[in-house]
């Protein structure tokens, strides 16, 4: 189960993190997926002591979970963990969105370039976790429009269980094309300045989003 995962010998806790961080968004561990100190350890060829607090810190982020009696599973995400992460999405994104003339010069063009690095990912076909991080930079932008280190900051702390659901999201989706271009319309009306029409795609974008989340997450069938 973990023959894929590998690390240098000189590799830090941080850099065990981000290798387990690596297989989970590429699909290769799914959610349950219970994390062995063992088989970690020999798979990544380090102590077992350097995995205990690497799990100590994905618990930490929300990404794991411990189980009575069981130890340490990559999270599952319930239905109201997926309802709970939309509603906030929307409250920061939508934020985001009515500050689009206060907003910086600097935070109007990270939008453009998210959009634009979207594209360019989803043309060349890289792999889930690469395009789940373009996807992410999208909407990490349009908070970014608040201009608040708070908010940003409190979305970023929603990125753990978000890239939970859009790992298996974006695996599962065939129209890659269709997606580029959808977030592309509502890039161009928030950048016209059209706040409504903004939100109202926002909102119908997010709801969306929360069904196929759903669905991707075996909590609902999609019709």
């Amino acid at each position: 189960m973990f023959s894929d995962l590998q690390l240098e010998h000189s590799s830090t806790v941080d850099r065990a993190v981000e290798e387990i961080r690596r297989a989970l968004f590429a699909g290769q561990l799914a959610p349950g997926t219970a994390l062995r100190e063992v088989a970690l350890s020999e798979a990544m060829g380090v102590g077992r002591s350097t995995i205990r607090e690497a799990l100590t810190v994905l618990v930490g982020e929300g990404v794991a979970v411990r189980v009575p009696n069981k130890g340490v599973a990559i999270k599952e995400l319930t239905a109201a963990d997926v309802h709970d992460v939309s509603l906030a999405r929307a409250a920061l994104e939508a934020a985001g969105v009515r500050r689009w003339g206060e907003a910086s010069d600097e935070d109007r063009r990270a939008v453009r370039a998210a959009l634009e690095d979207y594209a360019r990912v989803a043309r060349e076909a890289s792999d889930p976790a690469v395009l789940t991080e373009a996807h992410l930079r999208i909407h990490r932008a349009l908070v970014g429009l608040t201009g608040s280190r708070r908010l940003v900051a409190a979305a970023d702390a929603l990125s753990a269980e978000i890239r939970l659901g859009l790992a298996h999201l974006d695996r599962i989706r065939a129209n890659l094309s269709d997606q580029v271009a959808e977030h592309g319309r509502l890039v161009a009306l928030v950048e016209r300045g059209d706040t409504p029409a903004a939100l109202d795609a926002l909102r119908q974008h997010l709801s969306v989003a929360e069904v196929s989340l759903m669905h991707a997450t075996g909590h609902a069938t999609l019709p």
